[in-house]
């Protein structure tokens, strides 16, 4: 659940801090005191696009913090899967620190991208805005709806799908541009066939290119090598006409030999640079060696380098190492064989696509049926929750028809969802019949049908009341009330039958402060909150009369959510 949110210098706020609790988390108040950039807040601390304009006037940068409960393993685990620490309580916060030209946001103490945050925004927290309902008009969006609510049966479907799809379309490519007339593969047929040839002739090895580098910067630096080594086999006593450490080291051992048996710390000094003069006499030893060996003649030279020549050619025409090189030898070679038996190798792509084509047909078929299932099953859940929600006589179905001829990397179905709202009229298209304040009804019971499957604890709702009123605004205060004993909910709101169901309740509101407007947001109870839903019932007169009004709703939210889990039962 959310915890708490922290805004500082964003837009009218100053600095606020808001502490939900379990429950329904009403928030009211007049037109433009900020209820907006409550909701703006959260999305910004979820990812949402920020810019410079929203950061007070006057102020460096805005700051947004969310901190979360987190107690549901799957949401867990999916947020240490983004390798993002969770405090030993469980909590977890996000940090989005605006400034003019970038931002900056941090979970759990560490930067993440933007990115990461939306990520995390579809694991701990569902909000649903005020033009939302809209998406409905959209088939779209019936499919989306209908997929996500079949959960991990379907996407494991369109997984395998979507892979098998694009190998389909891969093939179709393939056999496409084997369509070539005899001229054109005669051609194809001679250039190929010199590549390779060209290719097996050098009779490449793998790694010798590095081997014969190695050898050709030897070769070329031989000199300075030479002159460098040599200097060294003089100083180590290869030449006894000059002073030289081999010499000096025998003289001293010589010395210390000579004394060692009177201390015990000389004799372990001599041992020491017995060691050394040992060591001395390998070294010399090896630049002897070494020396013979880097003697080499101008044939030995001209192989090298012509050998370089040729791979180095290689590299340029097919590869940038010789691996590359022997790889494009294998593919070309393949392709060479099916242009010798071109018609042969068609028939084979041929018998692949349709192989293909069937096992897609098969999976497009699976998922099809999922999706009637799970489609007979929530358009019950549906048609019952929007029962609830005052569609007395609604007749509601998701139609799920496949077509073979239309088959994608999403299967082959088109999803509508289908609603009669008046007794006697048949069903039709939702984008058809519904009103605004209708689809803002719909999305609200597919949210609470959807929300009793998922594992998010928190939902926001952002005016879903939009059209809504009478007896209708008790239906949805209602199912509110209902999703609100197993979920946080935070919900924005103008209509005071909603506001009454709140268990926890937070005023909005404007006022100046040294000569600037501000936007504060303040818990109320008891009469305070009893003031506000007076004021939602439209009058600014708190009579006695209209405050009684404000109670007797109060009573009866209360009385509501005493039934609430009965409700929720038969939701179920």
């Amino acid at each position: 659940m959310l915890y708490s949110l922290h805004v500082k210098n964003l837009a009218l706020i100053e600095e606020q801090e808001i502490e939900f609790g379990n429950g329904l988390n009403i928030m009211t108040g007049e037109t433009g005191a900020g209820k907006s950039v409550i909701i703006g807040s959260v999305n910004l601390a979820l990812g949402a696009k920020a810019d410079k304009d929203m950061i007070r006037t006057g102020a460096d940068y805005a700051l947004i913090e969310l901190t979360f409960g987190i107690d549901n393993e799957r949401q867990k685990k999916a947020i240490e899967e983004m390798d993002i620490p969770i405090e030993e309580d469980g909590s977890l916060t996000l940090t989005r620190k605006i400034m003019p030209g970038r931002s900056v946001c941090k979970a759990g103490g560490e930067v993440v991208t933007v990115s990461q945050l939306r990520t995390l925004s579809n694991i701990l927290i569902n909000i649903h805005g005020q033009n939302d309902h809209q998406e409905l008009l959209h088939k779209e969006k019936h499919l989306e709806i209908l997929d996500d609510y079949s959960g991990k049966e379907a996407a494991d479907i369109k997984d395998e799908l979507k892979e098998k799809y694009h190998e389909y379309k891969a093939l179709l490519k393939k056999y496409d541009e084997t369509d070539i007339d005899e001229s054109q593969r005669l051609r194809e047929q001679e250039l190929i066939s010199y590549e390779v040839n060209e290719i097996e002739e050098a009779n490449l090895v793998s790694g010798e290119d590095e081997e014969l580098e190695n050898k050709y910067k030897k070769m070329v630096n031989g000199q300075k090598i030479s002159q460098a080594v040599g200097i060294c086999s003089k100083l180590f006593g290869n030449d006894s006409d000059q002073d030289n450490i081999a010499d000096m080291v025998g003289k001293a051992l010589r010395e210390l030999s000579s004394v060692s048996d009177y201390d015990d710390k000389v004799s372990q000094l001599t041992d020491q640079l017995s060691d050394i003069d040992s060591l001395i006499s390998e070294i010399r030893h090896e630049f002897a060696v070494y020396l013979d060996d880097l003697e080499f003649d101008d044939e030995d030279f001209r192989n090298t380098e012509d050998r370089l020549n040729v791979i180095n050619h290689l590299k340029d025409k097919f590869g940038q190492s010789i691996d590359a090189i022997l790889e494009y030898h294998d593919k070309q070679s393949k392709k060479l064989e099916e242009l010798q038996d071109l018609e042969a190798h068609r028939n084979k792509l041929k018998a692949e696509i349709d192989s293909t084509k069937n096992e897609i047909l098969d999976l497009c078929r699976k998922l099809s049926n999922v999706r009637k299932q799970n489609a007979a099953v929530l358009s019950k859940l549906l048609k019952e929750a929007l029962v609830s929600l005052n569609f007395i006589d609604v007749q509601f179905e998701i139609k799920v028809e496949p077509d073979e001829e239309k088959f994608g990397s999403g299967g082959f179905d088109d999803v509508n969802f289908m609603i009669s709202t008046n007794p006697g009229e048949s069903m039709r298209p939702i984008n058809q019949v519904a009103s605004g304040g209708e689809l803002s009804r719909i999305m609200l019971g597919l949210k609470t049908v959807i929300a009793e499957k998922d594992d998010i604890a928190t939902l926001i709702f952002d005016e879903i009341d939009t059209g809504i009123s009478g007896k209708t605004a008790w239906k949805v205060s209602e199912l509110l009330g209902v999703l609100a004993d197993s979920h946080q909910i935070i919900c924005i709101t103008h209509l005071p039958q909603i506001a009454a169901m709140a268990d926890n309740h937070f005023v909005i509101e404007k006022e100046l402060s040294g000569n600037r407007t501000v936007t504060r947001i303040s818990p109320v109870k008891d009469e305070e909150s009893i003031s506000e839903l007076a004021r939602l019932l439209g009058t600014d007169d708190l009579t006695e009369k209209v405050l009684e009004n404000a109670r007797e709703m109060k009573k009866m939210a209360a009385d509501t959510k005493k039934n609430a889990k009965g409700k929720k039962g038969d939701l179920k």
